[in-house]
């Protein structure tokens, strides 16, 4: 191998020889065979003019040392730097670099070699123990070593009967895991989660060491390693067996699942002595302080059975989708992509984090295999089987039991689903004002997620209408109008919910409270990021209760009549609807775009781009500002990726089971049908990205926000006596 402590600078010619290669060849070759191929034409004047070697510097050493720390693929810019810095050539420094990575990819190996050597060893003590006790196992009856089929009872040869079949499922995923080693079927580690702007990835660093940072989404990737072959025929024995519990827990009636006080129609409560029963503790009990919570919802919705499908096995689609509760998703790694065509037998390795729209709420983070399958009776399954027994968490506060969705097939492009939600959680960071309704279920339950299903599946309904109602004036003609406007949207609120959450990548720091309500600020920094400003951008969240039903909040956010009344940065103007697209079959979603008629000449234009939507479980109300040129081209049809948004908005959600269905206004107590609702703003302090983050701005921004609080506060209040 190429030692690159020996490399000197050798002689002019061959310098020039190698500079005037082509750098494509210098990527796919080490530095020993660029240097075989430079000189071997010229090898007798080489060895005419031998050179004394010099090796590098301990300097030397040290400086590229920690610059590979920070990035181990420098570009030929930095090589450039590098090189005059430390008096090197350019191509040295390349050589250097090019050595190093594989010096390390090779100590990496080795120490996973040594890792599955040791769990092999460690299964094959076990292999041995079984074996031994099987041979000397007896029946208790009997004392015989075997016992007929007729002497079974029917459970015992039913059960023989399931654990054959088992067996046969696991033996042929086995079988597409043995594939999982060829590069097509790997993932990056640092794949973006979705393709629609997050507002979390590409942040520089921190500069004023004032307020927190937001982080790209791709360091927490680069943490994820891929599992290793020891742990694949593992992970293939717990998807069948996961499969098959989601199965009966999605089918299974009473005892199992009983209707439980205060549920609504067809929620059922799991009968947790049934379920220990049926299934067993699992590998290892539930740990000490953690809950269960189980739910189960079925509900029909219009979308094709497989069109659930692909959105389950595409994590980015997926993330979309619930953004509300998918705070970052990523495919690890895909042990089996299915059957040509569709995704029976797909077996995807999984991270993800789910969310409540609130920086108060810690997050819960799981590493899972995701396993679809289609079923006999042509129905399709997706369960989930949580990896913590092979990558336990440092301080695990949830573990994913199998969890799912059963999938049915409708008529007229309808689908019924099951959902099931398991999980065994610590909630001991939970704060009081939101425990009733994490406890509830409503927070990560299962009836969240159907509700935000049945409302994306009418959301994507309009965007693929071909018919236009007519007979409102505000309503978009233009069907490519209508798609460019809800797709702008769509990135509105998927950015706006990547950012409001607690999730790890965000850098909460809390501000000084006022009136008991805390507000937390994050800062970022972006300079080509497509579809954001470029400068420092400041995002500020707070959440707080009031003792007003949702329904009232969320009419009362929503409506350009009332948004004088807390809108600071309207300025009292008035503002009036432009136009609307209807996104479902409750009036509160809808797509606007609102003028705001301000006696201020600067806001005079001043568009601003809404989307409402509400469900059983939440509501949101997220807008942003948007010029008016910009606004014309979208309207026309035309890709509006490049349109620079900075979502602000509100997150309304109940303070316990009864604040979904209670549609009066009236006094209230926490946890019997208020309003928990997030405020959150995202501002442009500066349009220099390199610019320091001054305090000022942050006490700008605080004062902002707390003002919004107390005008909502007193205007809802007054409204609702």
């Amino acid at each position: 191998m190429f030692d690159p402590d020996m490399f000197d600078t050798t002689h002019h010619h061959m310098l020039e020889e190698l500079e005037n290669m082509r750098d494509d060849d210098f990527d796919n070759k080490s530095g020993a065979e660029i240097l075989e191929s430079a000189c071997g034409t010229d090898q007798q004047q080489q060895r005419s003019k031998k050179k004394r070697y010099n090796r590098h510097t301990q300097h030397q050493i040290q400086e590229m040392e920690a610059f590979f720390k920070e990035c181990p693929h420098p570009d030929d810019k930095q090589r450039m730097e590098l090189s005059r810095e430390l008096g090197l050539e350019p191509l040295q420094v390349k050589f250097w670099f090019q050595n190093k990575r594989t010096q390390m990819k090779a100590q990496h190996e080795r120490h996973e070699n040594a890792i599955l050597k040791a769990e092999n060893e460690k299964l094959r003590a076990e292999n041995i123990r079984y074996r031994e006790a099987f041979a000397h196992s007896t029946c208790p009856n009997c004392g015989s070593s075997s016992t007929a089929l007729g002497e079974m009872s029917f459970d015992d040869q039913h059960l023989r009967i399931e654990n054959s079949r088992l067996r046969d499922e696991i033996e042929r995923m086995s079988g597409y895991g043995s594939k999982c080693t060829k590069p097509y079927y790997q993932l990056p580690t640092n794949a973006p989660t979705r393709s629609l702007d997050l507002g979390i990835t590409n942040f520089g660093p921190q500069s004023s060491g004032f307020v927190g940072e937001m982080y790209g989404a791709a360091d927490f990737f680069r943490s994820i390693s891929r599992p290793s072959e020891g742990e694949k025929p593992v992970i293939v024995e717990l998807a069948v067996s996961g499969m098959e519990e989601l199965r009966r827990m999605a089918q299974g009636g009473e005892p199992l699942w009983v209707a439980g006080d205060g549920k609504s129609s067809g929620e059922v409560v799991l009968n947790e002595a049934e379920y220990l029963r049926s299934f067993g503790g699992g590998i290892v009990g539930k740990p000490m302080g953690f809950r269960t919570e189980a739910s189960r919802v079925s509900a029909v919705v219009f979308m094709n059975h497989m069109k659930l499908v692909d959105i389950f096995m595409d994590a980015t689609q997926w993330s979309t989708v619930f953004c509300g509760i998918v705070s970052r998703a990523s495919t690890v790694e895909i042990l089996s992509p299915g059957l040509p065509g569709n995704f029976n037998g797909a077996l995807h390795v999984m991270s993800a984090e789910f969310q409540v729209p609130s920086p108060l709420v810690p997050t819960r983070e799981n590493y899972f295999v995701r396993y679809c399958k289609q079923q006999t009776d042509g129905s399709w399954a997706v369960a989930d089987v949580s990896l913590d027994t092979l990558r336990p968490s440092p301080i695990p506060n949830t573990r994913r039991k199998p969890s799912g969705c059963l999938i049915q097939e409708l008529p007229n492009g309808y689908s019924k689903i099951t959902w099931v939600e398991h999980v065994e959680v610590d909630e001991t960071g939970v704060p009081t004002m939101y425990r009733t309704l994490v406890n509830s279920g409503l927070a990560f339950g299962a009836k969240r997620w159907v509700a935000t299903l049945d409302r994306q599946s009418e959301r994507f309904a309009t965007s693929i209408a071909t018919t236009i109602p007519t007979g409102d004036l505000r309503v978009i003609s233009s069907i490519e109008g209508r798609k460019s406007m809800l797709k702008l949207a769509e990135r509105m609120v998927t950015s706006f919910c990547a950012g409001v959450g607690a999730s790890s990548v965000h850098a909460w720091t809390a501000l000084p409270a006022a009136a008991g309500d805390e507000v937390r600020v994050v800062t970022r920094k972006s300079t080509d990021e497509p579809g954001r400003p470029p400068g420092v951008v400041l995002s500020a969240a707070t959440s707080f209760w009031i003792p007003v039903s949702p329904k009232v909040v969320f009419d009362f956010l929503r409506k350009e009549k009332s948004r004088s009344e807390w809108d600071i940065l309207s300025n009292g103007g008035l503002v009036q609807e432009m136009a609307h697209i209807a996104n479902g079959r409750h009036s509160g979603n809808c797509v606007s775009l609102l003028r705001v008629n301000s006696a201020n000449s600067s806001q005079s234009n001043m568009l601003i781009l809404q989307e409402s939507c509400t469900d059983s479980t939440g509501s949101y109300v997220i807008y942003a500002p948007v010029d008016t040129v910009a606004m014309n081209v979208v309207l026309s049809g035309c890709d509006p990726d490049y349109v620079a948004l900075l979502p602000s908005g509100f997150a309304i959600l109940p303070d316990g089971p009864g604040g979904g269905g209670n549609n009066g206004g009236g006094i209230l107590e926490l946890g019997s049908g208020g309003s928990l609702i997030t405020v959150a703003f995202q501002i442009l302090v500066d349009s220099v990205p390199t610019a320091r983050l001054s305090i000022g701005s942050v006490a700008t921004v605080n004062s902002l926000i707390k003002c919004t609080v107390e005008r909502i506060r007193a205007a809802v209040m007054r409204e609702n006596p």
